[in-house]
């Protein structure tokens, strides 16, 4: 499993209105090949809520970066952008342990069930 793991920097008083942008990409994020889940997350410190990462999670490389070719991505960047400071880093990053419904990423890189146990 791979993640996509963006980091803005937002514009004062705009979290609401960039929520509101990632939560419209969602539902074409979910059309993609491979896209499992999407998670944003920012510190618990309120002088923090300028820093958001927006994390999403693909079942390969291959898929993750198809999904940057689709005519979905950059316009739902742009629109997100418009309530950033600067270009976001974007990174690709190997997922070693997940837990999601449905897929779950182990350390030696192989899904299990959700019924297996691994101690």
């Amino acid at each position: 499993m791979y993640a996509r793991v963006t980091q803005f920097h937002i514009v004062p008083d705009k979290l609401d209105p960039f929520l509101a942008a990632v939560q419209d990409a969602i539902p074409h994020a979910h059309q993609q090949r491979g896209f499992r889940a999407l998670v944003v997350v920012r510190a618990e410190s309120p002088a923090s809520t300028a820093d958001v990462r927006v994390m999403s999670f693909w079942d390969s490389i291959e898929d993750l970066r198809a999904g940057e070719q689709n005519f979905y991505f950059y316009p739902a960047l742009a629109k997100i952008m418009t309530f950033s400071k600067g270009f976001p880093l974007i990174e690709a990053q190997e997922v070693l342990i997940a837990d999601f419904p449905g897929a779950r990423a182990t350390p030696e890189g192989r899904s299990i069930s959700a019924d297996e146990t691994k101690f």
